[in-house]
């Protein structure tokens, strides 16, 4: 399986139809295609070679799906950057990945001065954007104008096709090597579990970087459907696009969905043709999922979860048992069965498969399963142990093969559908001169499913505030990722045996009352 064959089945089926919508930009599948080749042959004339990795860090647009399929058929590996990131993060994934060429748009332009003498592989900087391209970089259309299509050189198997960089539990980002075997077969499952056909609109609203989003994108290219793009999720862009465009399919985190339901303009759009939402990334509360429910009566729900080392879909949760009555009740707390091409088994920590009802660590193989991680073979194997994708999650499983999620590694925060790996935090909180100690835990947050939070110890002869120490933790990581609210302790923390700081204590009095220890 190979990306590229996706786009080249597109085009045969109706070279014609719409592939893609972008604000007032419509392209169709023959265009498109002849844009990809074009952007390949500039590429290629800038020493782009066989395995050479090429960056795009940008909001949603039809020239970022572009670059998708132009960089494998120049036989290079993509590597997303995720757009929260702060710029000491995002220089660091170009070095560690070894990026060659970097593609930018308008909303990171005011980067570049950050980046100078800081990047030590990068050779050219293309800009992707509507305005001026900046000093120093090249320009994305003009280099399609000017550059020659090449033939696609049909890279794909088990090959990479991407380095998907996510949080990492040992203070910095692991990226995340997916093959051409992977993402195919996801979009396989996706095609089956949604519905996609050449009929399909689907809207890019979740950040085009994220494999959320991601699902979708290669699944809808399979079947001929159209793309259609905001650069980023807003309530009402979102709706306007729907009724715009007739989008029939898309994808939002709950924490989207929550907010689409609580927009006081909502009657005024013309919604009747959304059919489909898949939403997934973090846990969906069950009240946002029954309100979003009855206030899109004709559209059909479905649940996707996963993780990037997934590509990144492990289970699905049906439309079928999005209901409240009938013999298909019950399963709404579930995150689904098993996707069409993947296993799945609930395993003890010995990797030997628990009995039904009991809780264990959630073990999953298949050609979902990621290569492993770039650089990092040690963590690879231990991750791909016994040929099974060791999650992390605890979770237990139904006599109808419906997993729910009762836990997970707690190390691991999910706020907003971003994972936050609280070593990352912890690792900027002790560069703060004030903090002797310090542990970042996950606590309920209604609107955003988990909320950051630290318990500090300080130095004995220091003072801070959480103001300060939130100021200081967004100069060195994303936003996102910083503590929302910081509790100072003077007594250590608590410690296991081992010396390990016990954070199941401390996340006690948080979540004393929850029926899960996920939120």
């Amino acid at each position: 399986m190979y990306i590229t064959q996706s786009l080249r089945r597109a085009v045969q089926m109706g070279a014609e139809r719409i592939a893609t919508r972008c604000g007032s930009r419509v392209k169709t599948w023959g265009e498109f295609e002849q844009r990809v080749a074009s952007f390949a042959g500039a590429l290629q004339s800038l020493s782009v070679q066989s395995d050479d990795r090429v960056a795009i860090l940008a909001l949603n647009s039809d020239r970022y799906l572009e670059t998708y399929f132009a960089i494998p058929w120049t036989d290079a590996v993509v590597v997303p950057i995720n757009v929260r990131l702060a710029p000491p993060e995002i220089i660091y994934t170009l070095n560690d990945s070894g990026t060659k060429v970097l593609i930018i748009d308008d909303a990171f332009a005011a980067m570049l001065p950050a980046f100078e003498g800081q990047l030590d592989t990068v050779e050219h900087i293309i800009f992707a954007g509507d305005h001026e391209a900046p000093a120093g970089t090249l320009n994305y259309e003009l280099l399609i104008e000017e550059a020659d299509p090449i033939e696609d050189e049909g890279r794909g198997g088990q090959e990479i096709a991407g380095l998907f960089y996510t949080g990492g539990t040992t203070g910095r980002s692991k990226g995340v090597m997916l093959s051409h075997n992977n993402i195919i077969s996801n979009a396989a499952n996706v095609v089956a579990s949604m519905g996609y056909t050449d009929s399909t609109s689907y809207l890019h609203a979740a950040p085009m970087f994220h494999l959320a989003d991601g699902a979708s994108t290669f699944a809808v290219t399979i079947v001929g459907g159209t793309h259609c793009f905001i650069p980023k999720f807003t309530p009402t862009d979102f709706l306007t696009s729907v009724s715009n465009f007739k989008v029939t399919h898309g994808l939002l985190v709950p924490t989207m969905i929550n907010m689409l339901i609580n927009e006081p303009t909502l009657s005024d759009y013309d919604l009747s043709s959304l059919s489909r939402l898949l939403y997934g990334a973090s846990p969906m509360p069950e009240a946002v999922l029954l309100q979003a429910m009855k206030t899109f009566p004709n559209c059909r729900f479905l649940q996707g979860y996963g993780m990037t080392e997934t590509s990144p879909l492990i289970t699905f949760l049906s439309d079928e048992y999005h209901v409240t009555t009938g013999d298909k009740t019950g399963k709404l707390a579930s995150a689904g069965r098993a996707g069409i091409t993947v296993e799945v088994m609930i395993a003890d920590e010995n990797d030997n498969e628990v009995p039904r009802h009991t809780v264990g660590e959630v073990l999953t193989r298949g050609p979902h399963v990621m290569l492993g991680y770039w650089k990092m073979p040690e963590l690879s194997e231990t991750t791909l142990r016994r040929g099974w994708m060791h999650t992390g999650d605890m979770a237990y499983m139904d006599d109808e093969g419906f997993i729910y999620i009762v836990d997970r590694n707690k190390d691991m925060i999910i706020s907003g559908g971003e994972n936050v790996y609280s070593t990352e935090v912890e690792t900027a909180l002790y560069a703060h001169p004030a903090v002797k100690e310090c542990a970042v835990i996950g606590i309920p947050h209604e609107q955003w499913g988990e909320q950051v939070h630290a318990v500090v110890v300080l130095q004995a002869d220091q003072k801070t505030s959480e103001g300060d120490l939130i100021s200081h933790c967004k100069s060195l990581i994303a936003g996102y990722k910083c503590p929302r609210s910081i509790s100072f302790r003077e007594e250590p923390l608590p410690l296991s045996g081992a010396g390990k700081i016990l954070k199941t204590e401390l996340r006690k009095p948080f979540w004393k009352d929850k029926n899960k220890q996920v939120s």
